[in-house]
């Protein structure tokens, strides 16, 4: 049986760069040196033209000739002969011949062609003009230079021609080709070594991959990019913007222009920041960051090689739908606390009841339910179970950190909420803010305010509290995401206000500071909740604008 053929192993990638830059720089070399010889050669032969014809003209000027062929006849022992052949000697030349007007030979390197007709025509010297050229005569092929011979009366009485040996110019030639040819090979092996050191470089630096393994790894890198749940972000050393998927595009809703600095990019200013090097502490869990109206857990990677930093990769991961689902059950969770805090504080009442009415005191109890039937909800005036609930979660809250929560009189809801998660959102991280802020103050008691009006179908709140408020130089950073009164603070708070502002300007409304502090009060901020009521019953109270002050 026959033993299978082996295929041919493919060059690399490197081999064929090699291959293809040694071919060109090969055939650029060939080509240069192939012209540049053609060149040398037209301008040798131009110079030994030049060279014949300046001889030639040399001699022509030499009054003796012209007496010598119109008063003497051609001999080869002449003294046309013997000066030319000195001349010829002197200055190399293959030959110098003098002809009279017929052509008729006077002198020649070969005395037994003194007396005959040269074997060029002449016509051109004879007609008074000087001519040059490459021609092949009884010495074989010279460059030539033809020049007439004047008396001194200036008629043309011969000609010389001298001839200057094209073996001269070839050995010239020749030399000239073997240095070009060296230059040639030493540029190749320049090449070569140039070429095989820069392939090793690529070859580092694309972790000795293929061609079509970087193809096929490009094409992963763009389908995993563009299958990804989560928004990428990446900038290198320079700070440069160098990929932004169409998650991220999404996320922010707008364009990212790469290859620009990340200030220009048009990335918000949060996420300017996260990515320079001031943003080292960053956790590595990831810290949740309110931007375009979306909960986004931002994880931040800082790429690193042999200790040379390479840039930083940004993960945002959308949060919005577990913090709905969350804040969801807050509210339930809040609402079952206000419940139990209820039934347990109705047990109370009935187990005194009963107690009054076991030993007989019925005037006492007739009166302690009066009092009990009578008796005014803190909450009195708001209709709405979710917010009643609310009310009574926060209070309860507050009071285990010492805070009292405190309902103005002037509340008055009427209807119910249309979309209770979204209030209670506002309403609730606002009420935790203020408790926070009146826990940490250094007012005692510490209290927290809160009044909701309802004007038509809008809901209008305003909360103030008992703590130090706002420094004037902060009061434009309390809606930024991740702002926080609290000093090195790393827990990733600080998305309160910033989530109740987002989701009150969702629909319509907004949420402001009216005043980062006073005399007698922190801050104070005012809530205003679009469309949130489904009226139920006329409207009571009259409208009130989103900056209108609140009354101490």
């Amino acid at each position: 049986m026959a033993a299978p053929t082996r295929r041919p192993r493919p060059l690399t990638w490197r081999g064929q760069v090699s291959a293809v830059f040694v071919a060109v720089v090969a055939v650029v070399i060939v080509a240069a040196l192939g012209g540049s010889l053609i060149a040398a050669r037209q301008i040798i032969e131009q110079q030994a033209e030049d060279a014949a014809l300046a001889i030639a003209r040399t001699a022509a000027s030499d009054p003796r000739y012209a007496e010598w062929i119109t008063g003497h006849p051609p001999d080869p022992d002449g003294p046309v002969q013997a000066s030319t052949e000195q001349l010829r000697r002197r200055t190399k030349a293959l030959y110098v011949v003098v002809t009279d007007r017929r052509g008729v030979r006077y002198s020649h390197p070969n005395p037994d062609l003194v007396g005959q007709v040269v074997s060029t025509d002449p016509s051109v010297a004879l007609s008074g003009r000087d001519a040059e050229a490459i021609e092949r005569g009884t010495l074989g092929w010279s460059a030539r230079g033809k020049v007439p011979l004047r008396d001194a009366e200036g008629r043309v009485v011969g000609s010389v021609s001298v001839g200057i040996s094209l073996s001269a110019v070839q050995e010239l030639q020749r030399g000239l080709a073997s240095v070009m040819l060296g230059v040639g090979v030493l540029a190749v092996a320049i090449s070569l070594l140039a070429v095989v050191w820069q392939t090793r470089r690529l070859h580092r630096i694309t972790h000795g991959l293929e061609l079509e393994e970087m193809a096929d790894l490009l094409r992963e890198h763009a389908a995993v990019l563009g299958g990804a749940l989560e928004g990428i972000l990446a900038v290198d050393a320079g700070g440069r913007v160098r990929l932004a998927n169409k998650v991220v595009r999404r996320y922010l809703d707008a364009g990212v222009v790469l290859g620009q600095p990340a200030a220009a990019s048009g990335l918000p200013p949060p996420l300017v920041e996260l990515l320079g090097e001031g943003a080292r502490d960053w956790p590595e869990a990831g810290r949740l960051m309110v931007l375009n109206g979306r909960i986004l857990l931002v994880r931040r990677i800082t790429v690193e090689r042999h200790g040379r930093h390479l840039g930083v990769v940004l993960v945002l991961a959308d949060r919005t739908d577990l913090d709905d689902l969350g804040r969801e059950l807050e509210a339930t969770r809040g609402l079952m606390d206000a419940l139990r805090a209820q039934a347990h504080e109705y047990t109370n009442r009935l187990h005194a009841l009963a107690g009054l009415l076991h030993l007989g005191h019925h005037d006492d109890a007739e009166d302690y339910l009066v009092k009990l039937t009578g008796a005014e909800s803190w909450s009195r005036g708001v209709e709405d179970p979710y917010l009643n609930g609310i009310l009574e979660a926060k209070g309860a809250l507050a009071s285990e950190l010492g805070v009292e929560l405190r309902v103005t009189d002037a509340t008055w809801v009427e209807g119910t909420l249309v979309r209770p998660l979204d209030t209670i959102t506002v309403i609730g991280n606002l009420l935790d803010n203020a408790v926070r802020a009146a826990a940490r103050g250094h007012r005692r008691p510490a209290w927290v305010e809160v009044s909701l009006l309802s004007d038509e179908d809008d809901l209008v709140v305003h909360v103030i509290d008992s703590g130090d408020g706002i420094p004037p130089d902060r009061e434009g950073d309390v809606f930024a995401s991740g702002w926080t009164t609290k000093e090195l603070d790393r827990s990733g708070h600080g998305l309160g206000l910033a989530l109740a502002r987002t989701t009150a300007r969702h629909h319509g409304g907004d949420v402001v500071l009216q005043d980062g502090r006073g005399d007698s009060h922190g801050a104070v901020f005012q809530a205003l909740m679009r469309t949130a009521l489904r009226r139920t019953t006329g409207s009571r109270h009259s409208g009130l604008p989103i900056e209108e002050s609140v009354s101490e």
